[in-house]
């Protein structure tokens, strides 16, 4: 597999290093952000293929991110996934309205997410 480049937006430190071990053994190239500052920081110097992003973050939180990166030339074409912990009726649908190409609820299998990543990676070379 071609390395696989992959941004980790999370606020919680637990979650934020549980994200990076496990996509990191299964060969993904990972970067991480605590917050959307950071992200945008990290995002001027390297460009991933997907972004798992969590949707409450301190400050801006991740809904907002991913429309501003969905509107932005430079990050529009990169493939977004919402992670959120407090999953309310309309989330999913206010994510994907946002940008986002999935959706996962923590906490999350991991098994579970390495499916959607590769799932997201699939549609992304079909089209």
């Amino acid at each position: 597999m071609a390395e696989i480049s992959v941004l980790v937006v999370e606020d919680n430190p637990i979650n934020l290093k549980l994200a990076e071990v496990v996509l990191s053994k299964q060969g993904y190239n990972v970067k991480t952000a605590s917050d959307a500052d950071e992200a945008s920081e990290v995002l001027k110097r390297f460009h991933p293929v997907v972004i798992l992003m969590d949707l409450q973050l301190p400050g801006m939180d991740g809904l907002e991110l991913t429309k501003i990166l969905k509107k932005d030339t430079a990050t529009k074409d990169i493939s977004i996934i919402a992670l959120t912990a407090h999953a309310m009726r309309g989330d999913e649908e206010r994510a994907i309205e946002a940008g986002c190409d999935g959706y996962i609820t923590k906490p999350y299998d991991t098994h579970t997410l390495s499916a959607l990543i590769k799932e997201i990676l699939e549609k992304r070379s079909q089209s």
